[in-house]
């Protein structure tokens, strides 16, 4: 069957709106719940986490009725980044792990991420089968064997000391001064600490959520509020997390952002230094910018690249047995370390190299120039497929023709929003903006 429910990370959507219903989160945790269990003997446990919105009561409380109900203990950690459920999942023994939340999209979506024993995002084959479930039902435990639910207290805090454990031994951020964006998300709490406990002088944003201000006017897709405190408090750095804290941009001391792809290209070039990164290659996706590719091959190291979505990145890695790998938006992810994408991970990372280098952030933030590039996006109706338009597809070729030995294109449909992404690099400015406009404008046409 065609996935309807899962997009490139989970089911996502607007609360209280299919699929994002409590009736749907119910299913969806029966279905979830048979599938891990299999009608296998013994205890079977799930660990749910959560970002800060307010439709997290409801999703969690209507998850945890639905996984009982197949016969699944849960494990409540409450408000905890995304990667902290990719962690504890296996060392609390789980079955399965879910993080409810939408990342950076605004305080009205919501989203349902899974993650298996193991602790990486589920495969497409396993969400299939799980959506399957979904529509065709499940039966429940008996009785006596439905499961049952506990808040687990101190799910933060071991998240948290494992966190502290990747910075190198005998480092720490005293005379630091850095400014940590929560976004008022999942690690308003976590975030602030981590720093502070290694050292650092911490001035916190986005740490004051009330269900409604995840990500709003704050974070890693809007951090002009964070890097005006840079500036205004003569900080050294900026953190800037979103709102599930698995995505980080760096501020650097002026209130310059820096991108995923720089900090990769970072992290890329140090680690293979050191002799750290695994066959000299870096994994991202097809939107990392050219110039991290040349600055890679300048230095004798490889970039694989993989379509859209951080579980992308990890499967490429985890084949490959490379650990190194993210995304332009700021998914940087460390196999070493975490099993997802960890932005305070990547903070601390960047951190490291700013102590042991006595560099500041601005000359380890800017290492490649970037290609010019130009993303557009197109909201369209869900019943809508403006893909599929012949004349949509005309300009498309007509755009490819005109960037052949110029540049390239990428046009997709985003996997977690009504949205159809219009990309395109070169380095002939006028090129682009006319290409990525005559697509934008045909999708427009026929919505």
């Amino acid at each position: 069957m065609g996935r309807k429910l899962f997009g490139t990370d989970g089911v996502r959507g607007r609360a209280n709106s299919h699929p994002m219903t409590a009736e749907m989160a119910l299913a969806i945790g029966a279905a979830a719940g048979r599938y891990f269990r299999r009608d296998k003997d013994g205890v079977h446990r799930v660990v749910i986490g959560k970002d800060t919105r307010l439709s997290g009561y409801m999703f969690e409380n209507a998850l945890t009725a639905g996984l009982t109900s197949t016969g699944m203990s849960v494990l409540l950690l409450g408000p905890v980044p995304t990667p902290a459920v990719g962690l504890l999942t296996p060392s609390m023994r789980a079955d399965l792990g879910i993080m409810i939340s939408a990342s950076h999209n605004p305080s009205q979506d919501n989203g349902i991420k899974f993650f298996g024993p193991d602790g990486f995002k589920l495969s497409d084959e396993a969400e299939a089968e799980i959506e399957a479930m979904v529509a065709s039902g499940v039966d429940v435990a008996p009785a006596d064997e439905i499961g049952r639910a506990r808040r687990i207290d101190d799910g933060r805090f071991r998240y948290q000391e494992r966190v502290k454990s990747t910075l190198p031994q005998g480092l720490s951020l005293d005379r630091m001064k850095v400014v940590v964006d929560c976004a008022n998300g999942a690690a308003y709490r976590a975030a602030p600490e981590v720093l502070w406990e290694l050292g650092a002088t911490v001035i916190p944003v986005g740490v004051s959520p009330n269900g409604k201000n995840i990500n709003h006017d704050c974070g890693s897709t809007k951090p002009r509020i964070a890097a005006e405190t840079v500036v205004a408090h003569g900080a050294d750095v900026g953190i800037c997390l979103d709102g599930d804290a698995d995505r980080v941009m760096i501020i650097d001391e002026t209130g310059t952002v820096a991108d995923g792809d720089q900090i990769m290209a970072l992290m890329a070039a140090r680690w293979a230094e050191e002799q750290r990164l695994r066959d000299g290659v870096l994994v991202a996706t097809v939107m990392s910018n050219l110039g991290l590719e040349r600055f890679l091959d300048a230095r004798g190291l490889r970039l694989e690249r993989t379509a859209v979505g951080d579980r992308y990145v990890v499967e490429a890695m985890r084949r490959g047995g490379w650990n190194l790998g993210g995304e332009q938006s700021g998914h940087i992810v460390m196999t070493d370390y975490a099993t997802t994408g960890d932005g305070l991970m990547a903070g601390l990372q960047f951190l490291a190299a700013m102590v042991k280098s006595g560099k500041s952030a601005s000359e380890l933030a800017r290492n490649f120039e970037p290609v010019p590039q130009m993303l557009k996006n197109v909201r369209f109706a869900a019943d809508r497929a403006p893909l599929e338009a012949a004349s949509v597809q005309q300009a498309i070729a007509a755009a490819e023709a005109d960037l052949k030995g110029n540049g390239r294109l990428l046009i997709r449909k985003s996997g977690t929003e009504p949205l159809i992404r219009v990309m395109a690099e070169s380095e002939d400015e006028g090129l682009l903006d006319r290409v990525v406009n005559d697509v934008v404008a045909s999708v427009e046409a026929v919505i």
